[in-house]
């Protein structure tokens, strides 16, 4: 039976998804689901306000004694109106929030990099080394104990 070998990971690759990342993104989905939410529920409160002054307008046009065809008519041109700015809202709020993204991920990397800064620095005021530092030393440790056993020989 033959062995099989195990591929090495890189130490960058085990990085890409750490648990903290993941709990980021699931945060992330949960904002966005959150407003979409609340978008929706505005959407259909703004509708139930629609109809309502219809309906309110319709009565008062009736017993002013105007012509409701003519109520119907501005209510037309006002639910155009509305229609027209509620689809500006949706972009301007669309473009805020997609710019708000971009800076949170632009954040997130700068904040990694400090803490990746900061932990080097305490590593080396501590004078410990790295993980790269102890990998370099273990190659040259392995390569200097070949040139021995080949001295041996």
């Amino acid at each position: 039976m033959a062995a099989t070998r195990r591929r090495k990971i890189h130490p960058r690759a085990r990085r890409r998804t750490p648990s903290a990342i993941q709990r980021t993104s699931a945060a992330a989905r949960r904002a966005r689901n959150r407003l979409a939410r609340t978008w929706k529920d505005t959407r259909g409160a703004l509708t139930t306000a629609e109809a309502r002054v219809q309906k309110q307008l319709e009565a008062l046009a009736r017993r002013a004694g105007v012509d409701p065809r003519e109520v119907r008519a501005r209510l037309k041109e006002w639910n155009a109106r509305f229609e027209r700015e509620r689809r500006r809202a949706k972009r301007e709020f669309e473009s805020r929030l997609a710019e708000l993204q971009t800076r949170a991920r632009r954040e997130r990397r700068m904040i990694g990099r400090l803490v990746d800064d900061g932990v080097q620095g305490a590593l080396a005021s501590l004078n410990i080394p790295s993980r790269r530092e102890v990998h370099e030393l273990t190659r040259k440790v392995d390569e200097l104990s070949r040139k021995i056993d080949r001295f041996r020989r």
